[in-house]
């Protein structure tokens, strides 16, 4: 039983410049969440972070509004949080996968994400995960992320803008049949 196991988690760390982490949640259940959001803002604040948090309809939106953020504002890091339970069709599958996927994607493209999206049979293995005095992956997805962000300082500055920029704003193309070679 899942409830039983030890497991080995990394020791908390320390943000050392300003931090802000925003907190992308689906409450769908509303009680799970709140105690997942709890747990995030809790762990945040013991880094010494801040932290930021919106609401988005369900778990599929979650990474796109992480990838609306990464474009459009300024944080630093990212946790996704929601609950999944499965019921009698195969949209669980659905919404698990992809809602997964999509921040998966999203983490090998620099994002530091903690995801925290339930996925579970039943709304009691829901509350065991959300318990702020026992599991809670709230705070477990704040500490990933951030752990990540550590990494991500760790190896070098962000790379956004990095990389081929053409000569006086010309952009070279194949010559066409009349010798043009620049747009």
């Amino acid at each position: 039983m899942a409830s039983n196991e030890t497991h080995y988690t990394i020791e908390r760390g320390a943000v050392d410049k300003p931090t802000k982490v925003l907190i992308v949640v689906a409450p769908y259940y509303r009680d799970v969440a709140d105690q997942l959001i709890a747990g995030a803002q809790a762990e945040i604040e013991a880094w010494g972070a801040t932290h930021e948090v919106i609401e988005v309809p369900g778990a599929l939106e979650v990474p796109t509004a992480i990838a609306m953020a990464g474009r459009m504002s300024n944080y630093d890091a990212y946790v996704a949080l929601g609950c999944v339970i499965r019921g009698e069709t195969t949209h669980y599958e659905t919404v698990c996968n992809d809602s997964s996927r999509g921040i998966t994607l999203l983490g090998l493209q620099g994002y530091c994400i903690g995801n925290g999206i339930l996925t579970v049979e039943n709304k009691t293995q829901a509350d065991v995960r959300a318990d702020a005095d026992g599991q809670n992956k709230g705070g477990g997805a704040a500490a990933a992320a951030l752990h990540l962000l550590s990494l991500a300082r760790k190896w070098g500055a962000p790379r956004k803008g990095v990389g081929f920029v053409p000569k006086r704003d010309e952009h070279q193309v194949a010559s066409d049949s009349e010798g043009n070679s620049t747009a």
